[in-house]
């Protein structure tokens, strides 16, 4: 759908250190210690890949049943032999991760040194590591939206993309399982207009004119590195309105979470930037748009964990350039500073913890001093760490003027997924709508939702609504449905199974009872 596809879906590879060895794999016995402390070694093997996490971040037994055995895979230190099965996935799957080198055959690290990691990681962590408290309760109550649930209903709900259609105005949204997904359009009073079935599931939907650019992110939705991903070109029938044709245009994309459209060389064709996010491979690239429905793939980052991209021409040089937020281990915001001809320049702008979940992000000036600052939302929890974390949530990093980010706001969302930002009041600034996959559903399952009004000064009152635990939101879209010039908001349910251990009850409600879309409508006009 991870984020934004965006789902527990998206498995952050943990801590993680991929070391890809182009002469024999060395045995145990050619690996020489290195008389160094485990502190130290963690520091330079662990922040080699991504940023260095401390133990006091996580739970003594996540570390050692979780995390540290995941890193050891990493390092070789469990040959082939002992790699479970669960690691490659399927014969596909496995060719594409053992070519890549992402679990060595032999060692990478000596066994003591291995053994200092491991020694300094189950020492320094705690056993038990409380959930973060909420400093206030959420209001309760939407002041101007009025809550609708979509009439058709798939359950369960397996919502993997909603759309507001902002030019024909409308509707669509994709649900289904593997093999029968149902892609369904409704006008602007939610009255069905047409449903396509797709037997991979969509995933981003972008309409320009007459014509429908939609993108499915493979076979499976769940974390997988196979290449069987689609753009397709979806017209109407000359012959039968009421027919639909469907033209793959790209091929062979590595589980594609996000597309962004624009034009990046100054030809007056639409490119395109894949975040082809994989699993344990992956990659980040541009299409050049050749005409003629033909695309030449050019690479801007061989990584997994792509999963939002930007275009916008952000230093106003007349050249298109990208944003993008990278998760799956080695997580920030990267800007693509295009230098013409078809060639990029990189630079990192944020650096995150692995632990983060990164999920989503925007562009949006949100002190009005001509800027463009970044909404960043973090709160994947699907991972080797599946508790509660107090830096999860919604937040604001603004723009110096010189491309310098720096933290200004932050909102504790327990699992956050997905923030947008638009004057939902229609008061001149940006508030914020948030959905949250992972929230405290035994204290606060409130929090699923979250509208935060904007009061000045990067100061945010929160709201809820009653029938915000109806569902368990893991997409969301903001448009005008109605053309009444108001924003309104559309939330997507995905629920995959009956949770274990929960006592709340919520998942044999969502199960049975949950839509698989709802509509908040705008009432400010």
């Amino acid at each position: 759908m991870k984020r934004s596809f965006v789902i527990s879906l998206l498995l952050i590879s943990g801590l993680s250190c991929v070391e890809k060895n182009k002469t024999r794999a060395p045995s145990p016995a050619d690996i020489p210690v290195s008389g160094l402390s485990g502190d130290r070694l963690a520091q330079i093997r662990c922040a080699s890949c991504h940023s260095y996490v401390s133990p006091d971040k996580l739970p003594k037994g996540i570390w050692k049943n979780d995390v540290l055995p995941a890193m050891g895979h990493r390092m070789g230190i469990f040959k082939g032999a002992h790699q479970p099965d669960s690691i490659f996935g399927s014969a596909e799957n496995a060719k594409i991760v053992k070519s890549a080198n992402i679990f060595p055959e032999k060692p990478t690290i000596s066994r003591v040194d291995w053994q200092k990691i491991v020694a300094f990681y189950t020492t320094n962590s705690t056993d038990t590591i409380l959930p973060p408290k909420r400093e206030h309760k959420i209001k309760m109550g939407l002041k101007h939206f009025a809550y609708k649930e979509i009439p058709i209903v798939h359950r369960p709900p397996l919502t993997s993309m909603v759309k507001i259609r902002e030019k024909r105005k409308g509707l669509v949204f994709s649900d289904g399982k593997r093999g029968n997904n149902v892609l369904t359009f409704l006008d602007p009073d939610l009255n069905l207009e047409r449903n396509l079935l797709f037997t991979n599931t969509p995933i981003n939907f972008y309409e320009k004119k007459d014509t429908v650019y939609l993108t499915t992110v493979g076979k499976n939705i769940f974390p997988s590195d196979t290449p069987d991903g689609q753009m397709l070109k979806i017209t109407e029938s000359r012959q039968n309105k009421d027919q639909m044709i469907a033209t793959p245009v790209l091929s062979h994309l590595q589980r594609p979470v996000c597309m962004a459209y624009g034009d990046l060389n100054n030809d007056s064709r639409e490119d395109i930037v894949a975040c082809e996010y994989g699993d344990l491979t992956g990659k980040l690239v541009w299409f050049e748009n050749q005409g003629g429905n033909k695309y030449v793939e050019r690479p801007l980052k061989t990584s997994p964990g792509a999963i939002t991209a930007i275009i916008r021409d952000y230093n106003k040089d007349g050249l298109n350039d990208i944003f993008v937020l990278m998760a799956q281990g080695d997580e920030g915001v990267f800007y693509y500073e295009n230098q013409g001809g078809g060639s990029f320049n990189e630079k990192r702008l944020l650096t995150f913890s692995p632990l983060n979940g990164s999920q989503y992000m925007e562009l949006a000036d949100f002190n009005s001093d001509g800027h463009l600052d970044i909404l960043y939302v973090c709160g994947d929890n699907a991972d080797k760490s599946p508790i509660l974390k107090d830096y999860h949530g919604v937040y604001i990093f603004l723009n110096d003027g010189n491309t310098n980010f720096e933290q200004a706001y932050f909102y504790q969302l327990n699992g956050a997924y997905k923030a947008m930002a638009r004057d939902y009041d229609l008061d001149g600034d940006l508030d914020i709508a948030a959905i949250s996959f992972f929230p405290d559903y035994r204290d606060h399952p409130e929090e699923s939702f979250v509208y935060l009004e904007n009061k000045g000064d990067l100061t945010y009152e929160d709201f809820t609504f009653p029938e915000a635990t109806k569902g368990r939101w893991i997409v969301m879209d903001a448009g005008d449905i109605d053309n009444d010039g108001d924003i309104d908001l559309a939330l997507g349910s995905f629920v995959y199974f009956l949770a274990q251990g929960d006592t709340t009850g919520l998942s044999k409600k969502w199960l049975e009872e949950s839509p698989s879309v709802i509509l908040l409508e705008n009432t400010k006009k």
